[in-house]
Parts: structure tokens; sequence; C-alpha cells
């Protein structure tokens, strides 16, 4: 009798220690990176660079920042970020004779960048 109750209190302890957790129960969620777009950045753009860029440019300004090309196009091949960047008053400045833009905006057209200039 001993031993039939040690055998089943045992087996009981076993099969209650058992788990149906999954590998996926063990994982942690990462919540997915929000991706910035072009949607994100054209009220940017609109609002600190449509007074000289837009179509055609107006004050000096060499290309129009209206639509998703020209934005894309400024930042791969016009150094638009660097230009920005810089401290007001230096040498191509943006936005030209203004402050320089606040460093969360600037941020933001990096992460852009980084985020591989989405569209949508």
């Amino acid at each position: 009798m001993r031993k039939t109750h040690l055998l089943l209190s045992l087996t009981l302890i076993a099969f209650c220690s058992c788990t149906h957790v999954s590998e996926d129960d063990l994982t942690v969620n990462q919540p997915q990176p929000v991706l910035t777009t072009y949607q994100d950045i054209k009220v940017i753009i609109n609002n600190n660079c449509l007074n000289c860029h837009q179509s055609p440019p107006v004050n000096g300004a060499n290309t129009p920042l209206l639509i998703y090309n020209n934005v894309k196009n400024g930042v791969l091949n016009n150094n638009l970020i660097n230009r920005i960047s810089v401290q007001a008053g230096s040498a191509g400045a943006m936005p030209f004779g203004g402050p320089r833009l606040p460093q969360n905006l600037i941020d933001q057209i990096i992460k852009w960048e980084t985020d591989g200039l989405l569209e949508n």
C-alpha cells in the first residue's frame, strides 16, 4: 500500500508539474518600431520650406520641395539634412534667413532617411 501510495503521489506530482507553455509564450513581445514616412515629414516641409521651395522656387532656392520625389531628392542629392542641421547664419543654412529648425524636427527628417525614405 505504501509503494502504491508513493507511486500514485509521484505520478500525480509529475502530471501536475507538466506545462503546456509554448515557446511563443516565453518570448517577450517587443513593440514594432514606428516608421517615419513622407506624410510625417510633409508637415515639416510645408511649414518651414515652402516659402522659398515652391514651384518655381523663389528667393534663391534651387529646387522645389512640393512633392515626395522633390524632398527625397533633396535628402539624397542636395544635402538637405546637413543644410537644416547647421547653425543659423552659417553658409548654406536653411531655412534661409530664419532660425534653425528645432532639433526634434531635424531628428524626424533624419529618422525618415534612416527608415528608408518611405512615402506612405
